[in-house]
């Protein structure tokens, strides 16, 4: 028989029922343990239910919207991963059991989607070939070589053409959609023609609006012509739908054909033969020439062996690495200095003053990065600048090697050195002023006081402050591509510059208009992780040695 409410008044919550009152222990389900912060995970108050169904709901609608384009994408894994993150949170926030985790799931998705998920894609990029002409699959590649060779016939087949976007008119995917002789509607992309239904199309038979599509206007399809003249349909069997002008498009026929059989593809104007090639990831003739379309394939370490044993990139590699340190630990080592130094000299009791000095010093701290980097490039001006002003004389500054060196660690130290000024004037204070006093009256001298009392104790703070300054300027990707765009660039190799980081190199293999060269660019991103994690580490692990002398 279980006990009344009034049985156990006055007992604390969570306490068990008096011996006599209290109902028999069900031999079939063990008590739970009370979990830890289970007192916090009532009802609440009427305005926290509100804000959790509000944030749930939003968290929901933020779900739908991630899951609409990798419906339209055929992205059924991502689908399922959406699914059960949606799901997770759901259970989390409302079950009053997992009251811990109801603190630790958004750090731990934030940690997932913009830390962990970003470095396995690119390690994962690595190790392929994914470039220009190699970003898709196989199949992919196979409709893309006869889609682009399509040439109109006598009977080929119009549409009325309204081209649109997935997403972003920008960037999104280009898509036809296309309206046939009989009024239907389809929707066109680089894996083929389906059905569209639901689309709103005038008299003319341009499609107006179509659920998850972005029709593209005049302009915007005219900054997209380029992509435009290389897009086609591939609607199977050696042919595709091309566009002709803005309006209209056509299916036509093929004149490279991919046989099945012998795993090439045969140019029937001109006979040559392009045979698969699924190491290297696209067609080759005889003679070595290959389709600019190929796939992307696993090449292992190849990209990494590239920058470091082929003598054409390992020069750049290293010198590039060598020019990386240097500017990493002068512009550290020099804002460290600066600001310690001025630090010191604000430190001292009887002066005057101190806060307006202050002020003044941190006034770079406080301005546009952006905007300090340019006023810096144009004061070094060679015709107009004001430091060759002030100098008076006329050097051509970004024009020498290293000169455009010396004036990226200029800049640098003048826009690093007042954080650096903040953060040793609050280590400077948590110092004891009677150590330094106690260390001169036992016959140290002031800088011996400074030397081995203030800057141990110094070091104890600021060497985690320097690691991540040191990191921060080895990727310091707004400094060199602000001033000097990397440049001077050498006469004999136009993807390397004088200034140029590992950083400012990737991007420049990576987005380079020409040839983007993926794999090695993400090969490249790899190593300079290890690299400043290597540093890193030694850095900390050598802080962790001054504080165990502390």
């Amino acid at each position: 028989m279980a006990a009344s409410g009034s049985d156990n008044a006055g007992a604390p919550d969570g306490a068990p029922a008096h011996p006599s009152t209290a109902a028999a222990p069900d031999r079939r389900r063990p008590p739970r343990p009370p979990l830890p912060g289970g007192r916090f995970a009532r009802d609440g108050s009427l305005a926290g239910q509100i804000a959790k169904i509000g944030l749930l709901g939003l968290f929901t609608a933020l779900g739908v919207w991630a899951v609409l384009p990798l419906y339209l994408g055929g992205n059924w894994l991502g689908i399922g991963l959406v699914v059960a993150v949606v799901g997770l949170v759901y259970y989390v926030y409302l079950s009053k059991r997992a009251v811990p985790a109801k603190y630790l799931v958004p750090g731990v998705l934030f940690l997932m989607v913009f830390q962990i998920f970003p470095v396995l894609y690119t390690m994962s990029t690595s190790v392929t070939n994914m470039s220009d002409g190699h970003r898709g699959s196989k199949e992919q590649a196979i409709s893309a070589v006869e889609s682009l060779s399509v040439t109109r016939t006598a009977d080929s087949q119009e549409y009325v053409l309204t081209i649109a976007a997935i997403g972003d008119p920008e960037t999104g995917e280009l898509v036809f959609l296309l309206t046939d002789r009989e009024g239907g509607t389809h929707v066109g992309d680089t894996d083929g023609l389906s059905e569209l239904g639901g689309a709103t199309v005038e008299d003319s038979g341009k499609v107006t609006d179509a659920f998850g599509y972005t029709i593209l206007t005049p302009a915007e399809v005219n900054a997209r012509s380029g992509e435009l003249e290389e897009f086609a349909v591939p609607t199977g069997s050696g042919a595709g739908i091309r566009s002709s002008g803005l309006s209209t498009a056509y299916e036509g026929r093929a004149l490279r054909v991919y046989d099945e059989s012998c795993d090439c593809v045969t140019d029937t104007e001109t006979g040559v033969v392009y045979t698969a090639d699924d190491e290297r990831g696209a067609f080759y003739d005889d003679e070595g020439g290959r389709l600019p379309q190929g796939w992307q394939v696993n090449v292992g370490a190849d990209n990494f062996a590239r920058f470091l044993f082929d003598p054409a990139f390992a020069s750049s590699f290293f010198s590039i690495l060598l020019w990386n340190v240097v500017f990493a630990v002068a512009v550290t080592g020099l804002v460290f200095v600066v600001g310690l130094a001025v630090a010191l000299t604000l430190h001292v009791p009887r002066m005057r003053g101190k806060v307006f000095y202050r002020v003044l010093v941190v006034l770079p701290y406080a301005m546009s990065s952006l905007a300090m980097y340019l006023l810096w490039r144009d004061m070094f001006n060679t015709d107009f600048g004001v430091i060759n002003q002030i100098l008076g004389v006329r050097i051509d500054w970004f024009g020498s090697v290293w000169g455009a060196r010396v004036a990226v660690i200029l800049a640098n130290v003048w826009l690093g050195y007042p954080y650096m000024f903040l953060v040793a004037t609050g280590a400077l204070q948590a110092i004891p002023r009677e150590l330094g006093q106690a260390a001169q009256i036992d016959g140290a001298t002031p800088w011996q006081a400074f030397r081995h009392v203030t800057l141990p104790l110094l070091m104890v703070a600021m060497t985690p402050i320097l690691v991540a300054t040191f990191a921060f300027n080895f990727n310091n990707f707004n400094a060199v591509w602000l001033l000097t765009r990397g440049g001077p660039l050498f006469s004999d190799n136009s993807t390397a510059g004088a200034t140029d980081l590992l950083i400012t190199y990737t991007y420049r293999l990576a987005f380079n208009e020409a040839t983007a060269q993926y794999g090695y660019a993400a090969a490249l991103s790899v190593m300079i992780f290890l690299i400043v994690s290597v540093i890193s580490v030694m850095s900390l692990w050598r802080g962790k040695a001054l504080k165990e002398m502390d």
